[in-house]
């Protein structure tokens, strides 16, 4: 039992871990050698494809993997000029010339290593291979299947641009520069995982960002230590300041690559990872959860309604239930009386605790909202009408369930999904305030709280506190937190930061 209790206590411990170091093999001069190790590497496997060729008597070889390139491509921009052209000279003097004078492509890179050039063949790119030759040369040619861009399911706006972010990050870089005509934007590719060794782009423009939060968060990627890297998601814990065991996370989400050009221009960094249709964006603070595209799209006076609605409903949702039960169980003569006689009777008739009763509503509510996000969509709308109706109707009518329990739950729940990037966080914390409301009454609530907002506070990203601009105050606070300022005034210059959509970072942290 000691032994078991100590390896969880050891798994769960946060020790620090080096990201893996990749070493590389030279290409050998020798044609032969060097296919013989990508064989090798690729353990023979089916869609590995090696058309060995000779040009001008030289012996060569093109590699592709099979299906992640366009074979109309390959064979009228690659295969037909190697095969037609005429050579005298060295080897050597041959790989110039063809990179020179003989392919049609634009992507061209010269590579030295098996690694560098297995992983070029994996995406998409072909390889042309020498006999005498100790470097090799890559072309790009993806032409793998990929989903159209289309309109993001999570991220919708009524009054913006209706595309969102695909698989495919070479397509996400191409939509982010073409709303960003400006050269001082940067992309840097980076892999990450030793097996899967997923690429990453790093967006950032070098006129407005933070190098030391670059620096950071390239020395973070590189740490990571995982062996495959298939969703985004995979990189947060690892990219948060330490210390960040909160129910709230520092690194944004967003689908849209209109929201990661305002981000950039307010000097922050997307992280986009190949085969994620979503973008990371850091640093990333807590009044950020509330803004949308939307909010900068209409009047002054709408957005900021619907802002100050947006910070009602996320408080409604964790502390509505668990004020009902508090109030309920210690305190009933706060009801008005009408309302109390509602709330007794309906006590009376099932046969459960207030507590307990609310307690099983928020998980049976839970339980069903996974079923339907998980099931096919018609099967979907099938759970979400039975489960309607045995809960909504049939329950109440058993009398196994209170009526205004269910209406304060189901308040609690749709107000959680006006703020749908803090579902996860808000789901958790009602169900934690409402055992606390039970157990403890309207004081553990307050104390619940406290506790919650000084972990708010104490956040960092980046080195940003994730309460900025609130804390520490700053004049920013009056433009675009809860109160969203018209254009005119968002358009106006501070010192060497211009404020643009969203809260201004480097204004905050400098506490102008």
């Amino acid at each position: 039992m000691y032994k078991f209790i100590k390896n969880i206590i050891e798994m769960y411990s946060q020790k620090p871990q080096k990201g893996y170091v990749q070493t590389f093999k030279k290409l050998s001069s020798s044609l032969a050698e060097n296919l013989s190790a990508l064989r090798t590497v690729f353990n023979q496997s089916a869609d590995l494809t090696i058309r060995e060729l000779s040009i001008s008597g030289i012996p060569a070889a093109v590699i592709t993997i099979d299906n992640m390139i366009d074979k109309q491509v390959l064979g009228e921009s690659i295969m037909s000029p190697l095969l037609s052209f005429k050579y005298i000279g060295s080897e050597k003097g041959l790989l110039e010339k063809i990179k020179l004078q003989v392919l049609y492509t634009a992507e061209l890179l010269e590579l030295s290593s098996i690694e560098e050039l297995s992983l070029k063949i994996m995406s998409g790119f072909a390889a042309i291979l020498i006999d005498g030759c100790e470097n090799a040369v890559s072309v790009g040619i993806q032409g793998y299947a990929s989903r159209g861009v289309s309109e993001p399911e999570s991220d919708i706006v009524q009054r913006g641009s209706r595309e969102g972010f695909v698989e495919s990050v070479r397509v996400n870089m191409t939509m982010i520069r073409r709303r960003l005509k400006n050269p001082e934007l940067k992309f840097e590719t980076m892999t990450v995982g030793k097996t899967s060794r997923t690429e990453t782009a790093l967006c950032y423009l070098t006129g407005t960002v933070s190098h030391e939060i670059l620096d950071e968060l390239k020395n973070r990627l590189r740490n990571i230590p995982l062996e495959t890297v298939l969703a985004s998601g995979y990189l947060v814990p690892f990219l948060e300041d330490k210390g960040s065991g909160s129910f709230f996370s520092s690194i944004g989400v967003t689908e849209r690559p209109d929201t990661v050009c305002g981000k950039l221009t307010e000097g922050r960094i997307a992280v986009l990872v190949d085969g994620v249709p979503s973008a990371l964006i850091v640093p990333y603070i807590f009044a950020e959860h509330f803004q949308s595209l939307d909010d900068y799209s209409n009047r002054a006076y709408f957005a900021t309604f619907t802002r100050i609605l947006k910070y009602c409903a996320f408080f409604i949702s964790i502390l509505l239930p668990g004020i009902f039960v508090s109030l309920g169980t210690y305190d009933p003569e706060v009801f008005p009386p009408i309302m109390l006689n509602k709330i007794a009777s309906s006590i009376a008739a099932t046969p459960l605790s207030l507590t307990t009763e609310t307690i099983v509503i928020l998980f049976i509510y839970e339980i069903m909202r996974e079923a339907g996000l998980r099931m096919p969509q018609p099967l979907g709308y099938a759970v979400s009408i039975v489960g309607g109706l045995v809960i909504g109707d049939t329950a109440v009518n058993a009398g196994l369930i209170g009526a205004p329990t269910l209406m304060v739950v189901a308040i609690s729940a749709i107000s959680s999904y006006v703020v749908p990037d803090l579902y996860a966080p808000s789901a958790m914390l009602r169900m934690i305030f409402t055992i606390i409301g039970g157990a403890f009454g309207i004081w553990g609530i307050s104390v619940m709280l406290s506790i919650l907002l000084v972990d708010i506070c104490g956040k960092t990203s980046f080195g940003v506190p994730y309460t900025s601009p609130v804390t520490p105050m700053s004049s920013v606070v009056l433009r675009d937190v809860v109160i969203r300022a018209g254009w005119k005034t968002l358009s106006q210059k501070t010192e060497k930061v211009q404020d643009l959509p969203g809260t201004d970072l480097k204004g905050a942290d400098k506490n102008e």
